[in-house]
């Protein structure tokens, strides 16, 4: 099979959802909160339903976020969710627990599975423990580097997914830490309301020209990283690797930036694959997200060229 490479995009609303599949997104991961940690938007069955038939006939498939740390509680209803999603032609689950991958084989038998825990998925043979259970696709932790994704790439038969823009979590904390800072605060006063829409961040004294945007939501509070990915420049590297997917993560993002950085990655993924040997980077192709961006969050490679992380 001749390589195809995925721009996978989110979507906070069906809005989003068809501009940035108007814009050149291949695929889109969605969710609810009840299962899906950090989805970028609210989406109930109905609207992911209504995503999915979007979707299909433009060949633009929809994963959905079952990504939660899984309980007791949630375990119930989650048979009947997943064989919801199977049903209306949801094209893969996107899992950390085991027990989503155990009732996705009894309730959705086909349906691929993409293994993210996004921190523990460091290796390759970390990568085929999961395929020889039933994943299909294999999400890398965005703290590894170059060397280390195409080195993974090379040594698994599962798809390869890589953050290639965006911000990435930093810090994750069931509790509800914002609510429980501004009740302090006020003196008892209950506050209402932390969610992404407010634009709450933190700083370090240390570094008071870095801020780090905080929210909180069903699954709790996430503090997520003060620069953004953006690997433009070196995409090439990535597609000469043949990773198999590339994420645009647009959470905490208007739809208008995120469209601009959509149709830039479709552009340069076009023209590297209308040819390979000759493709060569212009500079004024990072002009328009540059155009977009924060002037309070850098640009970045994130760990891409970085010697060590773990």
């Amino acid at each position: 099979m001749s390589y195809k490479p995925e721009l996978l995009a989110t979507a906070s609303s069906l809005e989003e959802l068809k501009r940035l599949m108007a814009a050149g997104a291949d695929a889109f991961v969605i969710g609810e909160s009840k299962y899906a940690t950090r989805p970028a938007g609210e989406f109930t069955q109905e609207m992911i339903k209504a995503a999915v038939e979007l979707a299909k006939p433009n060949g633009v498939r929809i994963y959905v976020l079952m990504n939660h740390l899984i309980d007791n509680a949630s375990l119930a209803d989650m048979p009947a969710y997943i064989a919801f999603l199977h049903e209306i032609g949801v094209d893969a689950i996107v899992f950390g627990d085991p027990a989503v991958l155990i009732a996705a084989r009894t309730h959705a038998p086909g349906m691929d599975l993409h293994w993210n825990t996004e921190m523990t998925s460091t290796n390759y043979m970390t990568a085929d423990y999961w395929g020889r259970r039933g994943a299909t696709r294999y999400v890398l932790a965005r703290e590894l580097n170059m060397e280390q994704v195409v080195e993974t790439k090379e040594h698994t038969n599962l798809e390869v997914q890589v953050q290639v823009h965006g911000m990435t979590n930093i810090y994750h904390s069931k509790r509800s830490l914002l609510h429980s800072y501004m009740d302090h605060q006020s003196e008892g006063g209950r506050l209402e309301g932390y969610e992404k829409e407010l634009g709450l961040y933190l700083k370090e004294a240390e570094r008071p020209d870095e801020q780090y945007p905080i929210y909180e939501d069903l699954s709790g509070t996430h503090i997520m990283s003060s620069d953004d990915i953006c690997m433009l420049e070196n995409l090439h590297e990535l597609l000469d690797a043949k990773v198999d997917s590339l994420k645009i993560e647009g959470i905490l993002k208007s739809v208008d930036y995120n469209e601009v950085v959509v149709r830039t990655y479709r552009r340069i993924i076009d023209t590297y694959m209308a040819d390979p040997d000759n493709y060569e980077f212009q500079d004024e192709w990072l002009e328009p997200v540059a155009a977009v961006q924060d002037p309070d969050r850098e640009l970045s490679f994130g760990f891409f060229y970085k010697e060590q992380v773990y």
